[in-house]
């Protein structure tokens, strides 16, 4: 199985004519995404690559039975067209642009709370449940269908992780870069329950970053709610304080969300945390004990 998105999931691309959505919604056709509809104001009526486009959300909802959304939209309409997608019926969708003001995300994330849509994101390359679906930006190549979640705040830390899982010989059921904003749509502790659920998750592996307090609170989920392992590794044990590395919420205010305090409160959950991406494989084998 897989967390969130499957081979039945219909998409609708939201921004499916310009330039950057053009660009992944073939990319995602030819992993073998269901894309059903795009939308772009304006211009319904039309079609790409025989993919009808509609003007909103709601009628390419209603035409065509979408499910879930991926926005490539600017920033300043981003918040706009995600509650657009929730109100006409999507139960999932992922925004990946950046630069959405913190008070607008708060805002989404009530109004999404009420509609029952989750959202992952913002600022985030998506999800992939590995041979059924891909809603995002990430190399599809390189995921294999397997037994391993993985959770992510950094997007590219994904891929070299993932990567390293196939040469390894371990699959993913489902991948989810949840973004790096201060406030997002899917938890950690979002995915970790889900992956708790899944009857194919083996294994979980946990990609957290300075900043926060989210992979503390994931801990304290970890050890009073999963079963299945969790490894981890944390990125940005060498930054300094008060300077914001990459990431919006990648930042350590005041003494806290420094990469120790989260590696302790892993160490103290129970999970391994690995001192570089490499060793995630053999700290998988090795919980697994294979």
């Amino acid at each position: 199985m897989s967390i969130f998105v499957d081979e039945n999931t219909r998409v609708c691309v939201q921004g499916m004519t310009g330039r950057d959505g053009a660009f992944h919604t073939r990319s995602m056709v030819e992993y073998g995404t269901k894309v059903v509809a795009g939308v772009t104001p304006g211009k319904g009526g039309q079609e790409m690559d025989g993919i009808p486009v509609f003007n909103t959300p709601k009628e390419a909802v209603d035409a065509t039975g979408a499910n879930a959304s991926i926005l490539f939209v600017p920033a300043k309409f981003a918040a706009g067209a995600v509650i657009e997608a929730a109100e006409a019926g999507v139960k999932v969708v992922v925004c990946v642009s950046e630069g959405i003001p913190t008070l607008e995300v708060s805002k989404i994330y009530q109004r999404l709370g009420e509609l029952g849509t989750r959202m992952i994101g913002p600022n985030c390359p998506g999800i992939i449940s590995p041979g059924k679906c891909k809603l995002g930006i990430m190399p599809g190549r390189i995921h294999e269908q397997g037994g391993i979640g993985v959770v992510s705040r950094s997007g590219t830390l994904t891929y070299e992780v993932v990567d390293q899982l196939g040469r390894h010989g371990f699959g993913q059921s489902t991948v989810i870069g949840i973004g790096g904003d201060p406030i997002i749509g899917t938890s950690f502790i979002d995915a970790l329950d889900a992956y708790e659920k899944d009857p194919e998750t083996e294994a979980v592996i946990l990609i957290g970053e300075i900043g926060g307090t989210d992979e503390e609170q994931a801990a304290d989920f970890i050890k009073a709610n999963m079963s299945k392992p969790v490894v981890s590794f944390i990125a940005g044990r060498t930054a300094p304080p008060g300077k914001r590395m990459g990431h919006a919420g990648a930042i350590i205010a005041g003494g806290k969300g420094t990469a120790q305090e989260k590696m302790d409160a892993m160490a103290a959950a129970g999970v391994p945390v690995a001192d570089r991406p490499s060793e995630l494989p053999g700290l998988i084998r090795a919980a697994l004990g294979r």
